[in-house]
């Protein structure tokens, strides 16, 4: 088992900056891919962001390339999501997931391949 602690989110306004952390423990020996999903308010989960657990790859959804930024601290066990450039439809519970991969070098982007979740964190950003 894995269990994942997300902190970081808040209120800030367009055009500020978020850093969201997840922070992993359990079974943390292995390979995983690392995510961050979001939920706006009465949207399905979607994705944001995943890097392999290399940290060498990385992928992101459209609509934030170029403003966010994820990476891992593997000597802390910890993700981080780095939201620049802010806009009010980012509005949303941000999650971070877990799924295990066969090779250091593989990240995934499909939700239903996750199988470990955070308890989610609120981001709320104003107008």
């Amino acid at each position: 088992q894995v269990q994942l602690v997300e902190s970081g989110g808040g209120l800030v306004q367009a055009g500020g900056s978020l850093r969201l952390s997840c922070a992993a423990s359990g079974r943390t020996a292995g390979s995983y891919s690392m995510a961050w999903f979001c939920q706006p308010p009465e949207k399905e989960r979607e994705f944001v962001s995943a890097v392999s657990w290399s940290g060498g790859k990385t992928y992101y959804a459209d609509s934030v390339k170029g403003r966010f930024t994820i990476s891992r601290d593997y000597a802390k066990h910890t993700v981080y999501l780095q939201m620049n450039s802010l806009k009010p439809e980012d509005t949303a519970v941000y999650y971070c997931a877990a799924a295990p991969t066969a090779f250091h070098t593989i990240v995934i982007r499909t939700m239903r391949q996750y199988q470990y979740w955070g308890q989610g964190t609120q981001v709320t950003v104003s107008s």
